[in-house]
C-alpha cells in the first residue's frame, strides 16, 4: 500500500530524542600547533554568536511549546530539548510526521438546510467547503464526520449534486495517503462494491478520505424496498465517503472498530450510527451493547469490552450521534457512565453547541469533544456560539486537539428582555393603562433588536478578523508551504451583514404584539425577519 505522503504541518506535542549536535572543533583546534589567522578567529566568533542566538530562538519555541502542553489537560508533556529542534533537524519533523496522525473533526453539517432560501440557502455548503479547505491547508490524514451530513432524509438532487461536486473537488488528488487499515474492512466499513476504503481502490484517486457514521436526519430508510439505505450510502458507493458505525441488528449492538496504524501510532475508531434513543438506552441497560477490541500485539478484533484484559497499544476514539445528558431524562439519552472506562476520546455528534475543547468525563477515564454543527438549524443560544472544527493530531497515546474557528458561518446574536422590569427601570415609557401602550413596547422592542444587529455585525467582522489572522499566522508557521494544493472555494456566505437576530420577551402583564407585522420592519436587515 502507497504510504508516501508526508504532512508539513507542525508535528504533535512531543519532543524529539535526545541528541547533541555539539561538535569537536575546539578539540581539533587545540591539536593544530599553529593558531589560527585573525580573520578566521573573527569568523568563528561572529558563527559563535549567531549559533548561540539561533540556540535562544530554539529555546523560546520549545518552551511555548511545552507550556502550551502544562496548559492542555488532554496530553501528557514529553521531554524538551533544545539541542535537536525541528527547525535546526528537518529529519525530526519527518520523523514526527512518520508517526503523527492528524484528523479533522467535524459534525453536524446539515448540508441543504434552506436550500431554496434565497439568503441562507448555501450557508451549509460555505461552512462545508471551509471544513475540506481546513483540512487541506493543515494536511490532515483524514476528516471525521460525526452524523447528520445532510438536513433531510431524502436530500433534493440539487442538495446530492452541490454535496458531491465540493467532495470530488477536495478529496480527490494526486497525493498517497499516509496511515493503513489492519483491520477486517468488510467488518467495520460499510462498503458495498469493492469492500474496502475508498482510497484503496485502484480506479480511484483519493488523498483526503472522509470517514462518517450517519445522524437522526439523514439515518437509513426504507425507499421502496427491503433494502435500508442511508443518503450517506449514495456518496459511499460512489466513493467520495468511507461510511461505518452502522447498525442493522435491532436486538443487539456488536460495534467493531477501523483499525488504522500510522508508523508506530494505533488508533481504534469506534463509530455509532444514530438510534432511537430508547431502544439503545434499554439494550445498553440490558448488556447487548458489544465493542470488539483487537488482540494484543496484533490488527485482529476478538474479543469484546467485557474482557478484562488491558490493551494499551491503541488509542481508542469513539464517535457517536445520539442525545447527551443534558436534562432529557434517564432513558432519552446516552450516559456518559456507558461508554466503556478504556477509550480514551469521545468525539460526540448530535449536540450543536460547541464544546469542542475536550472536558474530562463523569468516570473520569476518557475525554469528550462536542464539536456542535457547523451551521445553525435553530435559534437557541447554543447555535449563537462561534462555530468551530477541531484538528487532533495523535502520536502514540498522546493527543493534542486545536479548535479551528469557522468563519463561513452567519453571525447570530440572541438577547433577552423582560418589559415588567423594563417598566420599572424607566418609569412612565411603558405604562399598562397608556392607550399607546402596544406603540410604547414596539419602540422599546426594536431599540433593543437594532442592538442586537449591531452587536452580530460587529462579531462578523471580528471574526473574519480572527480568521484572516489566524490563516497569516498558520502560513507563517507552515515549514515548506505549497500553495499549489490549494483549492479554490466557490461557495461563501451571501450577504453576510443579514445576520440572525432572536429576542426572548417576557412580556407578562402586557399585550402581546403581532410578531409577523413587528419583523416586517426588519426586512433587509436580517436574515431571519
Amino acid at each position: 500500500m502507497a504510504r508516501g505522503r508526508r504532512t508539513r504541518g507542525r508535528g504533535a506535542a512531543v519532543a524529539p530524542e535526545d541528541h547533541d549536535d555539539s561538535s569537536d572543533d575546539n578539540d581539533n583546534a587545540a591539536a593544530v600547533p599553529q593558531p589560527p589567522a585573525e580573520e578566521d578567529e573573527q569568523q568563528e566568533h561572529d558563527d559563535q554568536q549567531e549559533r548561540q542566538q539561533d540556540g535562544n530562538a530554539n529555546d523560546e519555541s520549545m518552551q511555548d511549546g511545552m507550556e502550551e502542553d502544562a496548559e492542555s489537560p488532554a496530553r501528557t508533556p514529553a521531554s524538551n530539548n533544545n539541542n535537536r529542534s525541528p527547525a535546526n533537524n528537518p529529519s525530526a519533523n519527518e520523523e514526527e510526521d512518520d508517526s503523527t496522525l492528524k484528523i479533522l473533526l467535524s459534525t453536524d453539517n446539515h448540508l441543504g438546510y434552506l436550500e431554496r432560501d434565497p439568503i441562507r440557502g448555501r450557508d451549509s455548503f460555505a461552512a462545508l467547503e471551509e471544513v475540506l479547505s481546513l483540512a487541506r491547508h493543515h494536511k490532515v490524514d483524514m476528516v471525521l464526520l460525526s452524523g447528520d451530513l445532510f438536513h433531510d432524509n431524502k436530500p433534493s438532487r440539487k442538495t446530492l449534486h452541490t454535496t458531491m461536486e465540493i467532495l470530488r473537488r477536495y478529496c480527490m488528488g494526486g497525493e498517497s495517503v499516509g496511515f493503513q487499515i489492519v483491520s477486517d474492512q468488510k467488518e467495520c466499513l460499510r462498503s458495498i462494491i469493492s469492500g474496502r476504503a475508498n482510497y484503496e481502490d485502484e480506479f480511484y484517486s483519493v488523498d483526503l478520505p472522509i470517514f462518517t457514521i450517519h445522524g437522526n436526519h439523514d439515518d437509513p430508510t426504507r425507499d421502496g424496498g427491503p433494502d435500508l439505505l442511508s443518503a450517506v450510502d449514495l456518496l459511499s458507493i460512489s466513493n467520495l465517503v468511507n461510511y461505518f458505525g452502522r447498525q442493522d441488528d435491532v436486538e443487539k449492538v456488536k460495534v467493531s472498530p477501523v483499525l488504522i496504524q500510522k508508523g508506530d501510532t494505533k488508533v481504534a475508531l469506534y463509530g455509532m450510527g444514530s438510534m432511537r434513543d430508547e431502544r439503545l438506552n434499554r439494550m445498553w441497560q440490558g448488556k447487548k451493547v458489544k465493542f470488539l477490541r483487537p488482540e494484543q500485539g496484533t490488527g485482529d478484533e476478538d474479543y469484546d469490552d467485557n474482557n478484562e484484559k488491558e490493551n494499551k497499544e491503541w488509542f481508542n476514539i469513539f464517535t457517536l450521534h445520539q442525545n447527551r445528558d443534558l436534562g432529557r431524562g434517564s432513558k432519552n439519552c446516552v450516559h456518559e457512565s456507558m461508554i466503556p472506562e478504556w477509550m480514551d476520546l469521545v468525539v460526540w455528534g448530535h449536540e450543536h453547541e460547541c464544546l469542542i475543547n475536550p472536558s474530562e468525563s463523569l468516570v473520569g477515564t476518557f475525554r469528550i469533544t462536542q464539536p456542535g454543527s457547523s451551521v445553525a438549524t435553530s435559534l437557541t443560544a447554543g447555535e449563537a456560539r462561534r462555530k468551530h472544527c477541531g484538528l487532533l493530531e495523535i502520536k502514540g497515546h498522546q493527543f493534542r486537539l486545536q479548535p479551528l474557528t469557522l468563519s463561513s458561518v452567519r453571525s447570530f446574536a440572541v438577547g433577552e428582555v423582560n418589559l415588567g422590569e423594563r417598566a420599572r427601570e424607566q418609569g412612565g415609557v411603558l405604562d399598562v393603562e397608556d392607550p399607546k401602550v402596544e406603540e410604547r413596547m414596539s419602540e422599546v422592542l426594536a431599540a433593543e433588536v437594532d442592538a442586537l444587529i449591531q452587536k452580530a455585525r460587529d462579531e462578523s467582522e471580528i471574526l473574519q478578523q480572527d480568521a484572516d489572522a489566524e490563516a497569516a499566522r498558520s502560513r507563517a508557521l507552515e515549514d515548506e508551504f505549497d500553495d499549489s494544493d490549494k483549492r479554490q472555494r466557490k461557495y461563501s456566505i451571501k450577504n453576510p451583514e443579514k445576520v440572525l437576530v432572536r429576542l426572548k420577551v417576557e412580556h407578562t402583564g402586557f399585550t402581546t404584539l403581532n410578531n409577523q407585522r413587528f419583523g416586517s420592519q426588519f426586512v433587509g436587515q436580517v436574515a431571519n425577519p
